[in-house]
């Protein structure tokens, strides 16, 4: 098995990639993975302990990456791959050209619906998606874009993402450390997020919608965990609104499990996505979900049940939500109970594995 990836960063698609690693029969799959950004290695080590064997192919832009084509066909060709499975655009589209000539037989895990790419990566999509075998559809969201933007009789599967829920566990202990060690009173409510910092996410809307809740409720405390593009101009923001005592940023951190232990609430302004891994590990966490109804988000998130949602184009509708669980703590607990109990039940990433493994099995065996 090869996996080919444009980076090995630290966002949702990339850690499914080891957290699923973790769960493979090892009897009976050997996994190989290819990434192509050099400076985006941070799971590197984490999947080589897994004794998954990773190679960079040096690439520094997606022109670059489509010239890595020939040799990707190389490497399966000399290392005997028997399936390519790739994930995220532009090594989706680099794959399916290598894959074309050294008739390897592809699956493309596809995160996002297609409306949301650049009009040049939906343009190659068009052309090279039905150069695959069969695509993963991580929401039926994903999959209804596929089918009305590409073509109807494309060959999907819908497999949900999934999280260690033994891993992303609530630990009061664990709590009360973190909440000493950032400065958090005990009594302080905790409003999060854990991303990769880029505009879909609209962290300004939601350092608004914070800073609006904690004039209400000075008793709340913010915390953004994780890096990235946007990193610098958020910073600056918070201090722009002088929310810097308010708002904690803790950078990018390898072991994000640890930061859902401290929050209460978890906030997610998204304008789109697909299925976010970090909603799943929240809510096994047992934060409260209050969430846009962006992509495979509304096919998780029960209003009122395990959570509040309000529409992606109304997401200043989040503060009457947080005035709500802030309020009353029975209510969160109920929804905190109902998340993790939601994501023990329907995505845990036991049954991902396998339903991974059984696409595997039949393309193989057919």
């Amino acid at each position: 098995m090869l996996h080919i990836v444009k980076s090995l960063g630290r966002g949702g698609a990339e850690t499914l990639l080891l957290e699923t690693l973790k769960q493979h029969n090892r009897e009976h799959f050997q996994f190989y993975y290819i990434y192509f950004l050099p400076w985006k290695n941070q799971l590197v080590n984490e999947l080589e302990m897994q004794d998954g064997i990773v190679v960079n192919i040096n690439a520094s832009n997606n022109f670059q990456i489509l010239l890595s084509c020939i040799k990707l066909n190389k490497f399966i060709k000399k290392h005997r791959i028997e399936i390519v499975h790739s994930h995220l655009p532009w090594a989706g589209i680099v794959s399916r050209i290598a894959c074309k000539f050294s008739k390897v037989k592809l699956i493309y895990s596809e995160h996002n619906i297609q409306e949301r790419y650049h009009l040049f990566t939906k343009w190659m999509n068009k052309i090279t998606y039905k150069w695959q075998h069969t695509v993963i559809a991580v929401s039926k969201s994903v999959e209804d874009s596929i089918h009305k933007n590409i073509a109807k009789d494309i060959n999907t599967i819908v497999i949900l993402n999934g999280v260690d829920t033994s891993k992303f566990e609530k630990s009061n202990e664990q709590k009360t450390n973190l909440k000493k060690e950032l400065g958090i009173n005990p009594d302080e409510i905790v409003i999060g997020n854990v991303c990769v910092f880029r505009s879909q996410k609209r962290l300004k809307i939601w350092v608004d919608i914070f800073e609006k809740i904690n004039i209400e409720y000075p008793n709340t405390k913010g915390v953004l965990v994780g890096a990235g593009i946007l990193f610098e101009e958020i910073k600056n923001y918070i201090y722009q609104k002088k929310l810097q005592s308010k708002i904690i940023l803790t950078g990018l951190k390898t072991n994000s499990s640890f930061y859902f232990n401290v929050i209460d609430i978890f906030l997610l302004t998204s304008e789109f996505e697909g299925l976010p891994i970090a909603l799943l590990e929240a809510m096994s966490t047992s934060c409260v979900p209050i969430v846009t109804n962006a992509g495979g988000v509304k096919e998780v998130i029960q209003n009122h049940k395990n959570g509040l949602i309000v529409d992606v184009d109304k997401p200043y509708e989040m503060i009457d939500k947080l005035r709500l669980v802030i309020n009353d703590k029975s209510l969160r607990d109920k929804y905190s109970n109902n998340a993790r109990q939601t994501v023990i039940n329907n995505f845990s990433i036991k049954n991902t594995t396998e339903q991974l493994e059984d696409l595997y099995f039949n393309i193989l065996e057919n």
